[in-house]
């Protein structure tokens, strides 16, 4: 099949080719980068928590009083002293629940609820004081932290895997403002600090506290995710729930799940007046983590179904080009066809003519391409798109054209040689 006389042909249909072509490179444009953002979308969200998400539920209370009054600041301590003897109370009765394996009491925070308390670390004092000198993290090598706390036996509770080290011993926890003495950190994030030494036995530099690590565990991610390389720069402290309001942790078998917080909710209830359970905050963690995705499932069903909808009017638009140019050569086909064309010949030609207009698209779209992830990068922090995005682009853009001019390209090969006779 030589290819000159189709671009002979095209020349005579400059506007519909040229308008073809671009609709197929913004296509083009449009779909790498958007299979690029559904991609990063799908592996947010499936990120591992790093902890026993399909046994957890979870339940806040909170007791109502004054914490302005006078008396109340006046005998902070002792009130501390207090909450922390009512939270245990409130643990033995929780443990009690049939199906219940562990639980633990927490101040506000878990992976992914977007109750998030971080604090600037830093691997040594000279990286502190350059921290201090810059007024800044960056470039001295300290790392913004999210901290987790809870009460003893939250290791276990949530089902972290400890790499290294071990756990909190019960004389480690502190209670209100005392610096806690150690720390259980991410692999992550000790990677980040101490690359290629071993994290175990190091002192962290936490502002004015230095806390000692004693444990590494495998993966635990933050309560609110940031870029990918910080989602895992977590840490754990054995700092005890000291205030009225506090969230109680609970395993058990996942069918269990439901009527355990039942349970719990009934239990707490009856332990003393002034309790106040919010029913938002009674729910399992795998409801926890489909409240916090919730607007990335949104969005990739939106940028898919985009994406299937330019594909299907690119579709639309060769095949609608294709049936009108059979119907403008219906006679030039019959004369061929009188000349010795074959049907294969005439569906050749135009496969090969949407292959020429398809690739000319193609070529232009993938310079869109790759200038729209540019100014996606600048503007709303999207990574490089990789180059194989483009490469799969143009397979399915080829693939798409073939299909859709395969109906009209059938139409024409089966013009008969007799249609030559005719008067136009």
């Amino acid at each position: 099949m030589q290819i000159q006389p189709i671009l002979a042909t095209l020349r005579h249909h400059k506007l519909t080719a040229i308008l073809l072509t671009l609709q197929v490179a913004l296509t083009c444009a449009i779909v790498c980068n958007v299979a690029f953002m559904i991609l990063q979308r799908v592996q947010r969200i499936s990120l591992p928590a790093g902890i026993a998400e399909n046994e957890l539920s979870v339940i806040h209370s909170r007791f109502i009083g004054n914490d302005s009054d006078p008396w109340v600041k006046q005998h902070k301590a002792d009130l501390e002293q207090a909450d922390w003897a009512q939270h245990q109370v409130d643990l033995a009765a929780l443990r009690a629940i049939p199906g219940v394996e562990s639980v633990a009491a927490v101040r506000f925070a878990l992976p992914l609820d977007k109750a998030e308390s971080s604090y600037g670390t830093c691997p040594s004092k000279q990286a502190l004081d350059r921290a201090m000198q810059l007024m800044s993290m960056h470039g001295a090598g300290c790392i913004d932290v999210s901290v987790y706390d809870g009460s003893p036996g939250l290791i276990t509770t949530l089902g972290l895997h400890l790499v290294e080290g071990r756990d909190f011993s019960p004389d480690e926890y502190v209670l209100g403002q005392k610096d806690p003495p150690v720390a259980i950190i991410s692999n992550a994030l000790a990677q980040h600090l101490f690359p290629g030494q071993n994290a175990l036995g190091k002192e962290l530099y936490v502002g004015k506290r230095i806390i000692r690590v004693i444990g590494i565990v495998g993966t635990l991610l933050a309560p609110n995710l940031h870029g990918a390389s910080r989602n895992d720069d977590t840490m754990i402290w054995p700092q005890l729930a000291e205030s009225t309001g506090v969230f109680y942790v609970l395993r058990s078998a996942p069918r269990d799940r439901a009527r355990i917080l039942r349970e719990a909710k009934a239990a707490l209830l009856k332990l003393g007046p002034g309790r106040y359970i919010n029913p938002k905050y009674v729910e399992t963690y795998t409801q926890i983590r489909a409240q916090y995705f919730q607007r990335d499932r949104t969005m990739i069903g939106l940028l898919i179904a985009s994406a299937l909808g330019l594909l299907f009017v690119t579709a639309l638009g060769i095949t609608g080009l294709a049936n009108f140019w059979v119907g403008q050569r219906t006679r030039s086909i019959g004369i061929r066809r009188a000349l010795g064309a074959t049907r294969a010949d005439i569906l050749r030609y135009f496969q090969t003519e949407n292959f020429l207009i398809v690739t000319g698209g193609i070529v232009l779209g993938v310079i869109l391409a790759v200038g729209l992830n540019l100014l996606l990068m600048k503007h709303y922090e999207l990574s490089r798109l990789p180059l194989w995005y483009l490469a799969i682009g143009a397979i399915v853009l080829w693939l798409l054209g073939q299909l859709s001019v395969l109906g009209p390209a059938l139409r024409a090969a089966n013009v008969p040689p007799v249609v030559a006779t005719r008067s136009v």
